[in-house]
C-alpha cells in the first residue's frame, strides 16, 4: 500500500478523531465508574466490524497469575473490552494496540479553566481529564485501523484493540487480558510521551503505611505518642530506601544517566482525630519506585523491614506501632532491547513522518507494557502523542501530535501485520 495513501486516509478521519476524542472525555471513567466509557468502546469496535470479547475480571483467578496487584474496589461491572481482528490468511506479524479507558481524579474543579469532563479545544490542544492519559492514545489508534479500512484494505494478521480498566493503580485490565490468552508477535500502548519509544519502565509498589500512638489531651503531650509526627518520623526512614536506590552504583544501566529514577511518593494523609488531642492514627499512602530486574516481593519486603527496624532502633518511635498494608501496584519493572524488531519497524514509520529517529526512553513509572513483557510472552513498548499537565490541573493533548500518531501506527501496522484486500 502507498504511504501517502494512507497518510491521504488518516488525514480524512483527523476530525473524526477529535470527535471520538471528544466524546471518550466526556465519558467520567474513573476508578469504577468505567462503564459508560467501555459502552461507547464496544459500539466502535461493533462498527469498525470487529469481533467484539468484552469481559469480567474474575480477581480469584487472577490471584493465582504472577503480576496481580491487590485491588482496590470490587470489580462488579468494571469490564474489558477487545475488539478482534481475524485476517482471511495470516500472512503477517501479529498485534496487539492497547489503552486504558480508566482516568485518575480531577483534583478540585474549581482550578480548572473549564469542567474538567466537558472537552474544550483551544490553541491547537484538547483539554479535559483523560484527554491525553490516555483517551488520545485510544483515539489514535481507533483511526489508525479505520484509515486502513477505509482504502479498502485490513491487517493480514491477528490483531487485537484493548480497552482495559485500572491501569492507574494496579494494571490488572491488561493482566487479565494476558490471563485470557490474548499474545502476539508485539503489543503498542499509545501513552502520552511525546512520541518516544519506551525500553524500560522502573518497578512501583503501592502500600499505606498505619502508624498509631496513644491519644491524650494537649494540656500534657507527653502522656501521648503523637501518631502523625511518627508517621512522619518513619517517612525518613524510607526516604533512606529511596536514597539508597538511587545511588549510581545501585542504578539499572538503562538509568545510568538518570540521577534519581526512583521516587517515593507521599500521595495521601488522613490522621487525627481533634485539634486538641494527641492523634491516636495517622495513614499514609506511599508510591515507591524501584529499578527493574527486582521482584516485588523483595522490595515488599525490604519496605516492610525498614519500618521494623525504625520502630525498633528510633527512640523517637519507641511504644509506636507501625504495619504496611499493601493494595493496588505490585508492579515489577521491565526491559526491551533497543534494537528489538517492533522498536525498529516503529521507528521506520516514525522517521517517515517527523525525518528524524523516535528518542529511546527509559520511563521513571509504571505501564501495562510490563503485563505483556514479563507474564505475556509479548514484546511491547509506549509510542503516543504529547500531553501536557496529565494527573494535573488542565489536561491537554495536542491535536497535531494525535494525528502524527495515528499516522505512524497506521503505516506500522501496514508493515509490522501486512496488508490484504478486506474482500475478494
Amino acid at each position: 500500500m502507498d504511504r501517502d495513501a494512507i497518510l491521504g486516509a488518516v488525514a480524512m478521519l483527523r476530525e473524526d478523531g477529535v470527535r471520538l476524542l471528544s466524546d471518550l472525555v466526556r465519558s467520567p471513567s474513573l476508578l469504577g465508574r468505567e462503564g459508560p466509557a467501555q459502552d461507547l468502546m464496544e459500539r466502535i469496535f461493533q462498527g469498525m466490524g470487529l469481533e467484539v470479547d468484552r469481559f469480567a475480571i474474575d480477581e480469584e483467578a487472577l490471584k493465582a497469575q504472577p503480576g496481580w496487584s491487590p485491588s482496590l474496589i470490587s470489580y462488579e461491572g468494571r469490564e474489558n473490552v477487545v475488539g478482534v481482528h481475524k485476517p482471511r490468511k495470516a500472512t503477517g506479524k501479529s498485534l496487539i494496540l492497547n489503552g486504558h479507558i480508566d482516568v485518575v481524579p480531577t483534583g478540585p474543579e474549581e482550578l480548572w479553566s473549564a469542567p474538567p469532563f466537558e472537552p474544550v479545544v483551544r490553541g491547537g490542544r484538547l483539554y479535559g481529564r483523560g484527554a491525553g492519559d490516555m483517551k488520545a492514545g485510544i483515539a489514535a489508534y481507533v483511526m489508525a485501523f479505520k484509515a486502513l479500512q477505509s482504502l479498502g484494505v485490513q491487517p493480514a494478521a491477528p490483531v487485537y484493540l484493548q480497552s482495559v480498566v485500572e491501569e492507574e493503580c494496579t494494571g490488572n485490565g491488561a493482566l487479565a487480558c494476558v490471563a485470557r490468552g490474548y499474545k502476539a508477535d508485539a503489543a503498542v500502548i499509545p501513552e502520552p510521551f511525546n512520541h518516544t519509544l519506551q525500553i524500560a519502565q522502573i518497578g512501583v509498589i503501592r502500600c499505606e503505611l498505619e502508624v498509631t500512638g496513644r491519644p491524650a489531651h494537649v494540656l500534657d503531650t507527653g502522656a501521648g505518642l503523637n501518631a502523625i509526627e511518627a508517621a512522619f518520623r518513619l517517612l525518613k526512614h524510607l526516604k533512606a530506601l529511596e536514597s539508597a536506590w538511587n545511588h549510581p552504583d545501585g542504578r539499572h544501566p538503562a538509568y545510568a544517566h538518570h540521577h534519581h529514577p526512583y521516587n517515593l511518593n507521599v500521595g495521601h494523609i488522613d490522621g487525627g482525630e481533634w485539634a486538641s488531642s494527641v492523634p491516636t492514627r495517622c495513614r499514609m499512602e506511599l508510591r515507591f519506585g524501584f529499578p527493574p530486574g527486582r521482584a516485588a516481593a523483595e522490595v515488599s519486603a525490604e519496605i516492610e523491614r525498614a519500618v521494623a527496624d525504625a520502630c525498633r532502633s528510633d527512640s523517637d518511635l519507641k511504644g509506636i506501632d507501625a504495619r504496611v498494608i499493601f493494595r493496588g501496584f505490585q508492579a515489577e519493572g521491565c526491559t526491551l532491547a533497543p534494537d528489538h524488531p517492533m522498536l525498529e519497524a516503529l521507528d521506520a514509520a516514525h522517521r517517515s513522518i517527523f525525518g528524524t529517529p523516535a528518542p529511546k526512553l527509559a520511563q521513571t513509572c509504571t505501564t501495562d507494557v510490563r503485563n505483556f513483557v514479563l507474564y505475556g510472552d509479548t514484546p511491547a513498548t509506549c509510542y503516543g502523542p504529547e500531553a501536557e499537565r496529565i494527573h494535573g490541573i488542565d489536561e491537554s493533548v495536542s491535536l497535531d501530535s494525535m494525528a502524527k500518531v495515528t499516522a505512524v501506527l497506521a503505516l506500522f501496522m501496514a508493515d509490522w501485520c501486512g496488508l490484504e484486500p478486506i474482500a475478494d
